[in-house]
C-alpha cells in the first residue's frame, strides 16, 4: 500500500509572509473600506491603449516576441529615454522588454549578485529588493534614510560599503515616501560610487510622477552612473496598466548581456500583442508628458482635504502616494492604527514599518491618490470624523 505524503523542505525564503499589500487590501475587502494601501489605481486606461492591444492580436501578434523584446518597443523605449535624458541607448543591444518591474528587479540581482556578495538597500524600501538578494545568496546591508526627511545619507552609505559590496539598489521617485533625489544627491551618489567596482540597480518605475516643476534625475542623465547602472521603468505605473505587468531595463551591453542570459530562463519573454501596442502608443509622448499634472492633481486635492485632520502631511514630491505623521490622531503603533482605520473608519492604508526589516516605527503611514476623484472624496470625507 502507497503512502501518501509530501515532502519537507527548507525554505529558501524563511522569514517571509503574507506581504502586508496583500493582508491590507483583504482587509479592506472584508470591512468595506476604501482602498488606499495597495498601489494600483481603480479607473480606466486610455481606451486608445486599449483598441491598439485588440488590433496588435487582430493582426496575428499571438506568438512569442524576441526574447529581448518586439523591436519596435525597444526603439521606442530608446527614443523616449533619448528625448527625456539625452542619453542613447542601443534597442538591440541595451534595452530589454520585462514582465513588470519587480521581474526586472530580480532578474538583475541574479545577473550579478554572486553568494557572499554583499548588496546595499536604503530602508525604507519595496518589499521584494531583501527577498530577491537572499534568493541570489546575497547579504543584505541595510542603510537608512533620514527618518522624517527621507534623504539618503551618504555619510550612512560610504560606511556601509566594503570590498564585498557587489551592489546598490535606489528608488527614485521613493515608494513608500513620495521623494524625490536631487540633481545634487545624484552627483554625490556618482562621485561616491566613481572609484569602486559596485553596481548600481535605479528602479525608476514613478518616473513619470514628479511634481511641482521639478525635473526626473534618472541614473540615465549622469554618465557616471549610467555606465554601471540596470535603470528600471514600468509601462503599469505610468499608463495605469498595473496587470499587465510588462517594464524595462536599460543598461550598457555588457550589463545587458548578462542580464539577458537570466531573463531568457525566468521568463523568457514578455506578451506579445501588448508590446505591440505599447509600441505604437509610445508614439505620441503627450500620455506620459502630461502625466505629472494629472497626478499632482490628484494629490493637491487629497492633501487639501487632509489639512482639515489632524494627519500632519509630509512632502509628496512624486509618486502617487501621501504619507502622514498620526502622532497628533493617535497612541497605536503604525500597523496596529493601520489595521484600526480599516475596521473602524473604513478607509484602508499601509504602515511604513512594513518597509522595514526592523519594523522600525516613526509614526507614519502611507496613503494611495491613484484613485478616482470620487474615490478620494469618499476616503476624505471618512477620515474628516478622526
Amino acid at each position: 500500500m502507497t503512502i501518501a505524503f509530501t515532502p519537507t523542505l527548507t525554505s529558501r525564503l524563511p522569514n517571509v509572509g503574507t506581504t502586508i499589500f496583500t493582508v491590507m487590501s483583504a482587509l479592506a475587502a472584508e470591512h468595506k473600506a476604501v482602498n488606499l494601501g495597495q498601489g494600483f489605481p481603480d479607473f480606466a486606461c486610455d481606451s486608445k491603449l486599449v483598441d491598439a492591444v485588440t488590433s496588435a492580436m487582430q493582426a496575428g501578434h499571438n506568438q512569442y516576441p524576441p526574447m529581448t523584446g518586439v523591436p519596435a518597443l525597444r526603439q521606442a523605449v530608446s527614443a523616449k529615454i533619448a528625448g527625456l535624458h539625452t542619453k542613447t541607448y542601443q534597442p538591440d543591444s541595451e534595452i530589454t522588454i520585462t514582465a513588470g518591474a519587480t521581474q526586472a528587479i530580480i532578474t538583475a540581482i541574479l545577473a550579478i549578485v554572486h553568494p557572499g556578495d554583499e548588496v546595499i538597500v536604503l530602508e525604507p524600501c519595496y518589499d521584494s529588493y531583501v527577498p530577491n538578494i537572499e534568493l541570489a545568496g546575497g547579504v543584505v546591508v541595510r542603510v537608512p534614510l533620514t527618518p522624517g526627511t527621507f534623504r539618503p545619507d551618504f555619510v550612512k552609505i560610504s560606511a556601509a560599503i566594503t570590498s564585498k559590496t557587489r551592489a546598490i539598489l535606489i528608488n527614485t521617485p521613493h515608494n513608500p515616501s513620495a521623494t524625490v533625489w536631487s540633481r545634487s544627491e545624484m552627483l554625490a551618489l556618482q562621485d561616491l560610487l566613481a572609484p569602486t567596482n559596485i553596481l548600481l540597480i535605479s528602479d525608476e518605475v514613478y518616473e513619470h510622477m514628479v511634481f511641482d516643476g521639478q525635473p526626473h534625475e534618472s541614473a540615465s542623465r549622469f554618465s557616471g552612473l549610467a555606465a554601471r547602472a540596470f535603470v528600471v521603468s514600468s509601462f503599469g505605473k505610468t499608463f495605469h496598466v498595473t496587470g499587465w505587468k510588462v517594464g524595462t531595463v536599460a543598461a550598457p551591453a555588457a550589463l545587458t548581456a548578462e542580464f539577458r542570459k537570466v531573463h531568457q530562463f525566468n521568463v523568457f519573454t514578455v506578451n506579445t500583442p501588448v508590446q505591440h501596442a505599447l509600441a505604437a502608443y509610445l508614439g505620441d509622448p503627450a500620455p506620459y508628458v502630461n502625466l505629472p499634472a494629472f497626478y499632482s492633481a490628484k494629490r493637491d486635492l487629497f492633501r487639501a482635504g487632509l489639512a482639515s485632520t489632524r494627519f500632519k502631511l509630509l512632502p509628496s514630491q512624486g509618486s502617487y502616494f501621501q504619507c502622514v505623521d498620526i502622532s497628533e490622531v493617535s497612541d497605536l503603533n503604525e500597523a496596529d492604527f493601520c489595521q484600526w482605520l480599516t475596521r473602524e473608519v473604513g478607509v484602508a492604508a499601509i504602515p511604513l514599518s512594513a518597509f522595514y526589516g526592523n519594523g522600525f516605527d516613526q509614526r507614519v503611514v502611507r496613503f494611495c491618490f491613484a484613485k478616482k476623484d470620487e474615490t478620494l472624496e469618499l476616503a476624505l470625507e471618512r477620515l474628516k470624523k478622526l
